[in-house]
């Protein structure tokens, strides 16, 4: 079966019922949990950091509108080429247009999700140009033909003797090994080459200055700086929400950012890219392009609550924190962002119809909610989402695609007749007197709500009838 958001369930029982997958992940969240912690030392301090962060990416939505055409023009006077794209569709046409102009057979990557979210390697391999992964987590995934598990770290829910099988699987002359470094070694040895032998470099953006035109790019391995300087064009691909209004906003971003993710105080690489190669410098690209896309996020931009979805700046904390993600993994939920940040994201992206059973699969707990470090009410948006997914929108709000596609005519007719019984006491009373009565014949199995509960005991008698007995006592005395 393909991974689908329609699959929720059947591919979280595949999930739940592997034990290495779920020590994997299980691990692999204790240790970044611990690392953010570390970070965060002082509750005082992280509280000012979220809410500075906070602020700035609300101030950058309020502005979206004007802050994009400004990134525009800034862009252009630096000499970056700026296209728009409505959807995946078009955004791999621009990409395809321009890998035709230079007659490119091979695009080398480094970490991008909205390449992931667009299909691009996908799209790509059918016009025969290969799409390399040059992110250590992506490339990993992109020998097992498979798709990451998480947003910043796309190999998570494998260990390091799975990573040597895929080596062994897929390299030649690979002497199977679970030391880390040799792992790794082993993959950039693969990879240096091929820096060289692209035609093109591929990136994502974690924020777009508006004020500069300037593109930042945050990464550990250096991948990222040699896919975007030593191919002679570059592409950059990135949401539209990613703006931000000036360079002073960047680095309380990039601390919240680093913290969150990887409990880094700062990463091994931040990148900045103004412009293509200027004369007399030595490398970087001589063409840089931007591809920005919506697909999908004008739609929760109109939305005031929903807007807060934009805030996201990718660090993948909720994911860390979130029991139901630890469980399950990233591949069960189906979608290019999983977790409590993909199930408020994915609705827009794919509509209700097709996510509608993400938006229950939270406990609701709160986790999420209380380590974002830019404060989306995550759990507050999910409980929106699944009224949505059953009822009619709120007045004033903006619909989302597949509205009502979760309901059923058979919970609505029950839930008629509850709403008439409780209104009525007289035949609530009657209704709960014979259910105590005939409590012996209650069902062990009540479909979903005994797949992990107890089946509920109904008392001999009702709370109202013992307090009338009770006032019948009293009064006697």
């Amino acid at each position: 079966m393909s991974q689908s958001p329609e699959h929720f369930h059947e591919q979280a029982k595949v999930a739940l019922a592997d034990p290495q997958l779920r020590a994997n992940f299980r691990g692999a969240m204790d240790y970044l949990q611990d690392k953010r912690k570390s970070v965060f030392p002082n509750a005082t301090e992280e509280a000012d950091i979220r809410d500075l962060a906070e602020s700035i990416r609300q101030r950058s939505l309020r502005k979206l509108p004007e802050l994009l055409e400004q990134l525009e023009a800034n862009c252009i006077d630096n000499g970056i080429q700026v296209h728009w794209a409505l959807n995946a569709e078009e955004a791999n046409q621009i990409i395809a247009k321009i890998a035709e102009r230079h007659q490119a057979k091979m695009i080398i990557k480094g970490k991008s999700m909205v390449s992931e979210e667009v299909e691009l390697n996908h799209e790509m391999a059918k016009l025969g140009i290969e799409c390399l992964e040059s992110d250590m987590g992506e490339y990993i995934v992109q020998l097992d033909g498979d798709k990451p598990s998480h947003i910043i770290m796309p190999a998570i829910h494998k260990n390091k003797q799975e990573v040597s099988d895929t080596f062994e699987k897929n390299l030649d002359d690979f002497t199977p090994t679970v030391d880390v470094d040799e792992l790794i070694q082993t993959g950039r040895t693969r990879l240096r080459q091929k820096f060289h032998d692209a035609d093109i470099g591929l990136s994502g953006v974690n924020f777009a200055v508006a004020q500069t035109g300037t593109l930042c790019l945050v990464e550990n391995e250096g991948n990222g700086r040699m896919s975007t300087t030593i191919p002679n064009v570059h592409i950059a691909i990135t949401g539209i929400e990613k703006v931000v209004e000036n360079l002073a906003d960047v680095p309380p971003l990039f601390s919240a950012l680093t913290r969150s993710a990887t409990g880094q105080a700062i990463t091994t690489y931040f990148n900045m890219i103004t412009s293509p190669r200027k004369p007399g410098e030595k490398d970087g690209p001589k063409e840089v392009h931007l591809v920005l896309l919506d697909n999908g996020r004008s739609q929760a931009y109109q939305d005031e609550e929903m807007r807060k979805t934009l805030q996201c700046i990718r660090c993948g904390a909720c994911m860390n924190h979130c029991p139901v993600y630890t469980k399950i993994g990233g591949h069960a939920y189906g979608t290019v962002y999983p977790g409590p940040i993909g199930k408020i994201i994915s609705p827009h992206l794919l509509g209700l119809d097709k996510t509608k059973d993400l938006v229950t699969a939270s406990s609701l707990c709160g986790a999420c909610g209380e380590v974002c470090p830019v404060r989306i009410p995550i759990p507050e948006m999910l409980q929106r989402l699944r009224r949505e997914a059953k009822n009619d929108p709120k007045p004033n709000t903006v619909p989302i695609q597949g509205q009502k596609s979760a309901a059923s005519r058979s919970e609505h007719i029950a839930m008629q007749g509850f709403a008439y019984a409780a209104s009525h006491p007289s035949l609530y009373h009657f209704g709960t007197g014979m259910a105590t009565k005939l409590r012996s014949f209650m069902p062990s199995k009540i479909g979903p709500w005994t797949q992990c509960r107890t089946a509920p005991k109904l008392a001999k008698r009702s709370l109202h009838h013992i307090m009338a007995q009770r006032h019948k006592l009293s009064g006697e005395k």
